[in-house]
C-alpha cells in the first residue's frame, strides 16, 4: 500500500468540546471521550492514534515553510502574493496577530490534545500489551515533536499534559527546561517502545529510529553534543540494523515509488484524491514566469513561494541536488512541449505528469536520514571529533556530486562548523528547516541583516532593505499570538513584541 492514510475520526475532546459535558444525555450515534474510548478495543485505540497524525497536515501542508523559510534568506514571496502576513513574514515586520503565527500555535495545541488524551484512556484499555505500548509510544513520539515545534518557535509555553475542563488549558508559560525535559521523557519512552520498522500497511508511523533520531535533534538543539552524539550513535553505527541509508539520487526522496524507502524516517504521507493531498506543488508551480502566464495544461499553480538568487547561486553545476531542489523547464502535459521559466523555482515537490498541481501525493519529510548524518557530523565536531566528523559529512558531498572530488580534507573544527552550516542549507532548502538551523546556531540576525542588503543590491530598489533595518536580536522567538493572550490572562508576550 503506497500511502497510510490517516483516519481523520470526529471525537470531542476535552480541549474543544468540554461545554458539552453541561449537556446529561450521551447520544449513542455520537462519539465522545468517556463513550469512544469506553466502548472501544484495540480498533478504537488506534484511530484514536491516527487521529493524532491527522494533525500533521495543518502543521506541515504549508505553515512550516511560511515559517522556517519565507522569513530566511532562502525564500521569498512571488509575484502576486498579495497576502499581507505572508509579505510581513518575508520583510520580518510580523507581529503577534500574524495568522501563520496563530495557527502554528493553534494546530500544535490541537494535535496535543489528541495526543493526551490517547496516552491518557489506551493505558487503562484492556488491549493487548505490545500493542497498547506501541500506540502510546507513538503518541508520546508526536506530541513530543509537538512540543518541540512550540518550544522552539515560542520559547517558554503552557505545558499541558491532561486536561479535566476547559479552564485547565488556562494556565501559565512554564520555563523551556521544563518543556524539554518532558519532550525528553516522551522520546525515550517511545525509543523504548516503538518497532524498528512496520510492514507496508503500516508506513508512515513512528519508529525508535525516528524517536532517536528526534532525541538527537533535541539534545543539538540544546547544545548538549555530546548526548546528541550519543544518541545518534545508535543509529549512524547501526545502519544495517535500523535499515537507513542515503539514496544514490537525491531526487528519490520526492518519487512516488521511492519516497519512503531507505533514506525516509519520518515523513507526512499524502495521498490522491480524495485523500489529504499535497500543497506544496500548487504553491511552487510556474504561473508568471513562463511564456504566456501558464503551462498548458497544468492548473491551480499560485507560484507564490519562490527561492532567492541567493540560495541559488550557492549550488554549483556538478550538485545534482540543485536540479531537484529547483526547476526551470516545464514539460505540457496538453501538448508536449518544454516551457522554460525566467527565474529559477522549487521543484522537489514537483509531481511529473500531474495535470492539477493540488492534486500532489508526494510526501512531505520532516526528517530524512541525512539529516541524523548532518546532525551527527555536527555533533561529533563540537566534541573535538572533526576528522570523524568530516568522513560523515563527505557522505552527503559524495551522494550530491557522485564523486569525491568534491569532499573537505584536513578541515579544522572552526571550518567545519562552516561547512555543515552550508550543507545543511543545500541540503535541505524548501523542506522547513533555514529559520530553526539558524536560531539553533545563534546566526539568525548577522544572516538576516547581509541578506536585506544582497536583496535590496540585487533588486535595484531599497524597499528590500527594510529586511535589514527590521531584523532584530528578539525574533529568534515568535510572539505569542494575541489571541491567545486575550484567552489566556496567564499568558505573557515574548520580549519585543
Amino acid at each position: 500500500m503506497k500511502k497510510l492514510l490517516y483516519l481523520l475520526i470526529t471525537i470531542c475532546l476535552v480541549t474543544s468540546c468540554n461545554k458539552s459535558n453541561f449537556l446529561k444525555e450521551s447520544p449513542s450515534g455520537t462519539f465522545v471521550e468517556s463513550n469512544f474510548y469506553g466502548q472501544g478495543g484495540a480498533s478504537e485505540a488506534q484511530a484514536a492514534v491516527d487521529a493524532i497524525y491527522n494533525g500533521l497536515y495543518s502543521i506541515y501542508d504549508r505553515s512550516m515553510l511560511l515559517l522556517n523559510d519565507l522569513p530566511t534568506d532562502d525564500e521569498k514571496n512571488g509575484i502576486g502574493m498579495g497576502n499581507q502576513f505572508l509579505q510581513d513574514l518575508e520583510y520580518l515586520k510580523y507581529s503577534s496577530q500574524n495568522s501563520i503565527i496563530q495557527g502554528m500555535w493553534a494546530d500544535n495545541y490541537s494535535a496535543i490534545g489528541r495526543a493526551n488524551n490517547a496516552i491518557k484512556n489506551i493505558g487503562v484499555m484492556s488491549i493487548d500489551t505490545a500493542l497498547k505500548s506501541r500506540l502510546i509510544g507513538e503518541a508520546s513520539f508526536l506530541r513530543a515533536l509537538f512540543y518541540f515545534n512550540l518550544v522552539r518557535y515560542y520559547g517558554d509555553v503552557p505545558l499541558i499534559l491532561s486536561l479535566k475542563t476547559v479552564q485547565d488549558a488556562y494556565i501559565p508559560r512554564v520555563p523551556k527546561e521544563q518543556v524539554y525535559a518532558q519532550i525528553i521523557k516522551d522520546l525515550q519512552f517511545a525509543e523504548d517502545n516503538l518497532p524498528i520498522s512496520y510492514n507496508n500497511k503500516n508506513i508512515g508511523r513512528a519508529t525508535s529510529g525516528a524517536a532517536i533520531i528526534l532525541l538527537g535533534k533535541v539534545y543539538l538543539t540544546r547544545h548538549d553534543f555530546q548526548k546528541s552524539a550519543d544518541e545518534l550513535a545508535k543509529v549512524v553505527e547501526n545502519e544495517g540494523k535500523y535499515g537507513y541509508s542515503l539514496f544514490n539520487d537525491f531526487g528519490d526522496n520526492w518519487k512516488l515509488a521511492t519516497e519512503n524507502g531507505k533514506e525516509m524516517v519520518f515523513s507526512v504521507q499524502y495521498s490522491s484524491p480524495p485523500g489529504h493531498t499535497n500543497i506544496k506543488m500548487r504553491a511552487a508551480a510556474a504561473r508568471y514566469s513562463v511564456s504566456g502566464g501558464n503551462v498548458p495544461g497544468i492548473i491551480g499553480a499560485f507560484e507564490s513561494d519562490i527561492p532567492t538568487m541567493d540560495l541559488y547561486s550557492n549550488y554549483i553545476d556538478q550538485d545534482t541536488r540543485k536540479n531537484v531542489t529547483f526547476k526551470l523547464e516545464y514539460l505540457s502535459p496538453k501538448n508536449g512541449k518544454i516551457y522554460k521559466s525566467s527565474i529559477p523555482l522549487f521543484g522537489k515537490f514537483w509531481q511529473e505528469g500531474l495535470a492539477s498541481t493540488p492534486d500532489c501525493s508526494i510526501n512531505t519529510p520532516v526528517f530524512r536520514y541525512a539529516d541524523a548524518l548532518l546532525m551527527y557530523a555536527e555533533a561529533l565536531n563540537e566534541i573535538d571529533k572533526t576528522s570523524k566528523a568530516t568522513d560523515i559529512l563527505n557522505r552527503i558531498r559524495e551522494r550530491a556530486f557522485h564523486d569525491t572530488q568534491h569532499n573537505y580534507f584536513g578541515l579544522t573544527q572552526s571550518e567545519f562548523r562552516d561547512k555543515v552550516y552550508f550543507e545543511r542549507r543545500l541540503e535541505f532548502a524548501f523542506e522547513g528547516m533555514r529559520w530553526f538551523d539558524l536560531v539553533r546556531t545563534n546566526r539568525l540576525l548577522d544572516i538576516m541583516k547581509a541578506h536585506g542588503t544582497l536583496e535590496a543590491q540585487m533588486a535595484g530598489t531599497s524597499i528590500k532593505s527594510s529586511i535589514t533595518t527590521n531584523a532584530k536580536e528578539y525574533q529568534s522567538l515568535y510572539p505569542i499570538p494575541q489571541v491567545e493572550i486575550d484567552l489566556n490572562k496567564l499568558l505573557t508576550q515574548n520580549p519585543g513584541y
